[in-house]
């Protein structure tokens, strides 16, 4: 199995979309051979919401998501315990996904314990989002993207497996023996009020709400390492969601010494999942500056330290990179 169309667009590439017909047929079959096996009622019978959600690891790639992809589309996410953008993504691909009413399948693949799948796919960065429609690959997005951005490019997954292929999911039972429990109710924080605020902010798509809100929260409580990394995260949308790339990365290439059009290529580096670029962007770029204008830099890749996390290994060789240039 070998990946197609691997550039991150955001969007779901339709070119790589190939032999719709035949993978309409085999979608057909797929449907027949399971409403066979379930005495004619919904493929396979309805599964419970939880059933929706799998972990999959290489040994289980050709049957848990190859052979399933006939049936359902199946949402490929690459992550890593150590990597925080990926604990904010995949609670709401998981969220998506369950909403979505079996149109969906989310497969998370850890990529520490799946090396070959990683370099399959070519990842270079995580997060990194891809999906299998009747055993064909397509690339959806890589790195921090807008929960919009992905409902859109979500929904544009489903009408090409329904319109190119014919595949129309699987049954999903609400009240199924294994459907998520109701959480425990949990006393709520001091500041729990202000944090939804700002994750309510961030799905309406409204930036600089959610910059407030996560500004109100450490104001009270500087050391709150939920609100630090959610600022962090919603200043860097900020900056790049009316960025050109096109024209951010011409204008870095053409003036490595400019301060201004270093930090914005690294913004577009890190929201892009490059993350070591984006670090040594800027680390480059301290060594090369003085005064304020190094200061304003040293600030800014302190903040992208935020957005991953102090505990990636990243940013701790990036942190020992910066101390050499600064003494």
């Amino acid at each position: 199995m070998q990946p197609r169309n691997m550039s991150m667009s955001g969007v779901v590439d339709l070119a790589a979309v190939k032999a719709a017909g035949e993978a309409k047929a085999k979608a057909e079959q797929a449907r027949a051979a399971s409403a066979r096996q379930s005495g004619g009622d919904a493929p396979g019978g309805a599964v419970p919401p939880s059933a929706l959600v799998i972990d999959v690891d290489e040994a289980g790639f050709e049957s848990d998501v190859l052979q399933l992809s006939n049936e359902v589309p199946v949402v490929l996410d690459f992550w890593a315990e150590w990597c925080e953008p990926c604990k904010q993504l995949g609670p709401l691909l998981e969220r998506l996904t369950v909403e979505a009413g079996g149109r969906l399948v989310l497969a998370k693949i850890d990529v520490d314990a799946n090396q070959m799948l990683m370099q399959q796919f070519g990842i270079q960065g995580i997060p990194a989002v891809f999906a299998v429609v009747a055993g064909q690959v397509l690339p959806l997005f890589q790195g921090v993207v807008p929960e919009q951005q992905i409902r859109e490019t979500l929904a544009q997954l489903v009408q090409v497996a329904e319109e190119r292929f014919g595949i129309l999911g699987i049954q999903v039972d609400p009240d199924a023996e294994g459907a998520p429990a109701a959480p425990a109710a949990v006393p709520a924080g001091p500041h729990d009020a202000l944090l939804e605020a700002a994750v309510v902010a961030l799905d309406a798509g409204d930036l600089d709400g959610a910059v407030q809100a996560y500004k109100n929260v450490l104001a009270d409580d500087p050391a709150n390492t939920e609100a630090k990394l959610g600022l962090a995260q919603a200043e860097l949308l900020s900056r790049v969601q009316h960025m050109n790339p096109q024209t951010v990365r011409s204008t870095a290439a053409e003036n490595p010494r400019d301060p201004a059009a270093q930090m914005a290529a690294a913004d577009l580096d890190l929201a892009g999942g490059h993350v070591a670029d984006a670090f040594s962007r800027l680390v480059d770029t301290v060594r090369v500056t003085a005064g304020d204008e190094r200061d304003s830099v040293r600030v800014r890749l302190l903040e992208l330290f935020e957005v991953i996390g102090a505990d990636d290994p990243r940013v701790t060789a990036a942190r020992t990179a910066l101390a050499r240039v600064l003494f």
